[in-house]
Order: C-alpha cells, then sequence, then structure tokens
C-alpha cells in the first residue's frame, strides 16, 4: 500500500487501485476517504462535537489548508430539529421477564392508566411552555399590557398546580411493581378541580377574538413568528397550546373508559370508574352549559340593528347558539345566519370603528314559527331564485329553505352551503331546534278559533321580502304541518295573545 498525503487528507490505495491515468470518470477519492467526510452531518451535540474534532486536527503538525477552511464555512447549519414528544408505552419500561408476570388484559389496563399520566405530564408541560415562552416574556417585554395576557391567557398559576396534583397521586398510588392497583377513588378525589376550567372555557372565544385583534400589531405578530419557527412550538402556534386544556377535558371519560373497558368485572375498581365517568361527564356538560351561554352572549352584543323593530324581545331570553356559519342566499349575498335556542338570525358582517360586527338582515325568525325545507339537488337552477350564485346552465346543490309560518311576516330565504356535510349539519341543528320548542297543546275552542285563521301553505311576497323567488322561478312546496308542530304553532300563538305581544 503507499500512503499519499494531500492536503492534509490520508489516501489509502493499494497497488491493484493504482493505474494509469483514463478517460473513464472515476469519483474522487478525496470525497470518499476523507475522515471529516466519512462522518455523516448530525443535529446530536456529542457526534457534532466530535466532528469538529476531527476538522481542528492537524496531521504532521501542520494546519488547515485555505481551502478547507473555506469549505467548512461555507456549509450552513441545517434548521434546529422540532421537538418531540417521547412515545415509550408502559410495557416499553419492563424487561422480559417482568413482563411475563402480567397477563394480556393486565397490560392493556395499565397501558390505559399510562396513557392517563403520560397526557397529564404533556398537558403540564404545555401549560408551563405558554407561561414561560410566552406570557413572561411578552408581559417583560410590554408587548401586550398585564390585564390582556390575563383575558388571553386565563389563570395558568391555578391550572398547573391541578395537573401537577393527579400526577402525584397517580405516582403515589404506583406499586413497586410498575402498576397502579386501583385508580378509580384517586380520579374520583381529583375531578372536582376541574370545575376551576369553567372560566376558562367560557371565557375562550372571547380570547380568542382579543388575540386576533392583538395580532395586528406588527410586534405581537413578529413575537409570535419567532416563536412558531423555533423548536420548542413543535411547530404549533399560541392558540393551539391555550385550547390544549380544552382538548384534554373532551379526553377524560374516553381514558376512563379504556381503563375501564380492560378492567375485570370483579376488580374492585370497576364501581370507582363508573363513578368517576358519571362526574366527569356532569363537570363536562356543565363547562358546556356555560360555555354555551357565554358564546350566545357575545354573538348577541356583535348584532346591530339598523331599525329598533329588528330587535326581538325575545332575544334576550337566548340561552344558548345551536349553530351558526356563512351561508349565501338566492342572489349570492353571504349572510352569517344565527340559530339561537328562540330565534334564526340572518345577518351580514360589518366593520363598523374597527369593531367586528353584525348587522341584521330582514327580521328574526322565532323558533317556533319557523318552517324548514330541504331542497333536493337540481330543483333549483340557474336564471331562477339562484341568478348570479352560479355559473349559466349550472344546477344548485346542498340547498335547503327556511321560511315563517306567521303572515305577519312573510319571509322565506333559499340558502345554500357548500358541502353536502355541513347542509345536513345546518337541517340536524334546525330540527333540533324545532323539537325543543315544545308545550302544551291548546284547548279543542282555542286550537279551532286558531287554526282557522293560519294559512295553509308557506306565504311568500315579493314586495314584501327579495328573497322571494321570482315568478319565473320554481315555487315554493307547500309546507305541510305535523299534528305536533300545528299544536305547537297554535300554542305560541294563544300565549301571544293573551300577552298582547
Amino acid at each position: 500500500f503507499i500512503f499519499v498525503f494531500n492536503r492534509l487528507e490520508l489516501k489509502i490505495v493499494s497497488f491493484g487501485d493504482y493505474q494509469e491515468p483514463s478517460n473513464k470518470r472515476v469519483r474522487p477519492l478525496a470525497k470518499v476517504s476523507s475522515l471529516v467526510n466519512l462522518i455523516s452531518p448530525s443535529k446530536n451535540g456529542a457526534v457534532r462535537r466530535f466532528g469538529q474534532t476531527i476538522q481542528s486536527m492537524s496531521l504532521l503538525g501542520e494546519t488547515k489548508s485555505p481551502g478547507m477552511s473555506l469549505k467548512a464555512s461555507s456549509k450552513t447549519a441545517g434548521p434546529t430539529p422540532t421537538k418531540r414528544r417521547n412515545s415509550t408505552l408502559w410495557s416499553e419500561t419492563l424487561d422480559i421477564h417482568q413482563k411475563s408476570t402480567f397477563s394480556t388484559k393486565e397490560i392493556k389496563r395499565q397501558e390505559a392508566i399510562y396513557e392517563l399520566y403520560r397526557g397529564e405530564q404533556d398537558l403540564i408541560e404545555d401549560l408551563q411552555l405558554a407561561r414561560k415562552a410566552y406570557h413572561d416574556p411578552m408581559l417583560k417585554l410590554s408587548i401586550m399590557t398585564e390585564e390582556e395576557l390575563a383575558h388571553i391567557f386565563g389563570d395558568l398559576d391555578a391550572y398547573i398546580p391541578l395537573h401537577e396534583d393527579l400526577l402525584m397521586k397517580l405516582t403515589k398510588g404506583t406499586g413497586p411493581n410498575g402498576t397502579v392497583a386501583q385508580i378509580g377513588q384517586i380520579v374520583i378525589d381529583w375531578l372536582p378541580g376541574l370545575n376551576a376550567y369553567k372560566n376558562y372555557c367560557s371565557n375562550q372565544l372571547a380570547a380568542k377574538a382579543l388575540l386576533d385583534q392583538k395580532k395586528q400589531d406588527r410586534r405581537v405578530q413578529d413575537f409570535l413568528q419567532r416563536c412558531l419557527e423555533s423548536p420548542f412550538s413543535r411547530k404549533l402556534d399560541l392558540w393551539s397550546f391555550l385550547d390544549i386544556p380544552r382538548s384534554r377535558l373532551v379526553k377524560y371519560p374516553l381514558l376512563l373508559r379504556e381503563i375501564l373497558r380492560h378492567t375485570p368485572p370483579d376488580h374492585p375498581d370497576v364501581v370507582s370508574l363508573e363513578k368517576a365517568i358519571t362526574i366527569i361527564q356532569e363537570i363536562l356538560s356543565e363547562i358546556n352549559l356555560r360555555k354555551g351561554e357565554s358564546e350566545c352572549k357575545y354573538y348577541i352584543n356583535k348584532l346591530e340593528y339598523l331599525d329598533e323593530k329588528q330587535r326581538d324581545p325575545l332575544i334576550d331570553n337566548c340561552k344558548a347558539l345551536l349553530c351558526h356559519g356563512e351561508l349565501r342566499n338566492k342572489s349570492g349575498l353571504r349572510l352569517h345566519v344565527f340559530l339561537f335556542s328562540e330565534l334564526l338570525v340572518l345577518t351580514r358582517q360589518v366593520t363598523r370603528n374597527d369593531r367586528n360586527c353584525f348587522q341584521v338582515y330582514r327580521q328574526p325568525i322565532p323558533v317556533w314559527d319557523l318552517a324548514v325545507e330541504d331542497v333536493q339537488d337540481g330543483e333549483v337552477r340557474v336564471g331562477g331564485s339562484f341568478r348570479g350564485a352560479f355559473t349559466t346552465g349550472e344546477k344548485a346543490k346542498n340547498v335547503f329553505r327556511v321560511s315563517s309560518m306567521d303572515p305577519s311576516h312573510g319571509q322565506s330565504h333559499t340558502l345554500y352551503v357548500n358541502d353536502v356535510y355541513h347542509k345536513q349539519q345546518w337541517l340536524n341543528c334546525l330540527r333540533t331546534a324545532l323539537a325543543q320548542q315544545q308545550g302544551p297543546p291548546p284547548t279543542l275552542q282555542q286550537g279551532e278559533a286558531i287554526r282557522a285563521k293560519l294559512p295553509s301553505s308557506t306565504i311568500c311576497k315579493e314586495d314584501t321580502d327579495e328573497n322571494c323567488p321570482p315568478a319565473s322561478g320554481p315555487t315554493l312546496r307547500r309546507q305541510t304541518l305535523s299534528k305536533t308542530r300545528l299544536d305547537r304553532k297554535l300554542q305560541r300563538c294563544i300565549k301571544r295573545k293573551e300577552t298582547g305581544v
């Protein structure tokens, strides 16, 4: 063998490989035999330092050549890797002998318990990160005020100890063999603390709106963008971290059911787990109720009326927002429709003094006066009630119609959505609202008197509502009222007559 030193790079060439130059392309030996190039780039600190040590070594006591220095400096450092979560399973923490002492069902049970444990660890880590990487720096740099941060982040100092408490209880309940014998009572004792999230979840809508508003500030936008590009964020934005507690809450019943599913029927933990599931469901129902009331109030405060006559007194009685979203009418006008527990309100989104609000479009329709019709695809065509909303010759799809059964309103709105899924969602919500508006049926004499005054079909007048299809368009289907719907209609009319409304 011949040892050749060329620019501090050690090359080993065998006599069999040492040949006269030829025209054949051969890979340069320097690229494969350099000790530096044999070490692939790595993000690991120890290996990277080892590579730097090799590069700094000087054979025969000579310094590095300018060519090597230029080559090394021309390499740009790769992006810092995104932080990843540890996904170790409980069974992977055991050795083969320990694992053989447990049944398959017990291993699955402990895996489910360990998933609950690891989830708490991750949640604590995310909440601490939200405080240390977002809240505290923005407060220190005066990017947001303390009041604004409190409104967006909530009481993090109360939520972190809450989950640390469960983690500590699970750790104490773990036996020498690494298993948790009974977890039901541990969870039962801990669950009442979740009531602290009532205010947090109720405030989420307003918090998200404030955060979006603050993002218009260049300093806030720049700070959040830098955090997003940092490895600790796992490519999640700030709101993703703030929404993690809510998503964690809805997972608790699923985790407890999974533990119960792998618990033997004669196990003493069965009764406690069933009780824990009942408790968490009650807590979540209360949180959802509070959240719904807060969301309902938030949007009601954003309604803007062109005429005070549009301000229906029922709006103050609304306690829940069943559904809302952007739809289009037959003219192609974008409408933001709100289905409250008591009213259907069609609005147009507008901006007033840098404040987003919803301008009420037409008169709100009480739910008990509402008629809903599922329009089949192709029944409404271009040139009829959807002129301008589609291209020429295209059939309308995903259409439904809402109208008022009160002849004084004379409203009918033909609306469409982008896909069949959202159409079905709207129809389900509308039918749910109608089913909730139930009352005792009127007396026979009252019913007959009012029944004679009710129209047999939906009234739609062009001179009172521009959403009414023109004469050349498709006509409305005859609205057939079931006995239950008719009884509810009669009862509402009686109440109106008695109260003078």
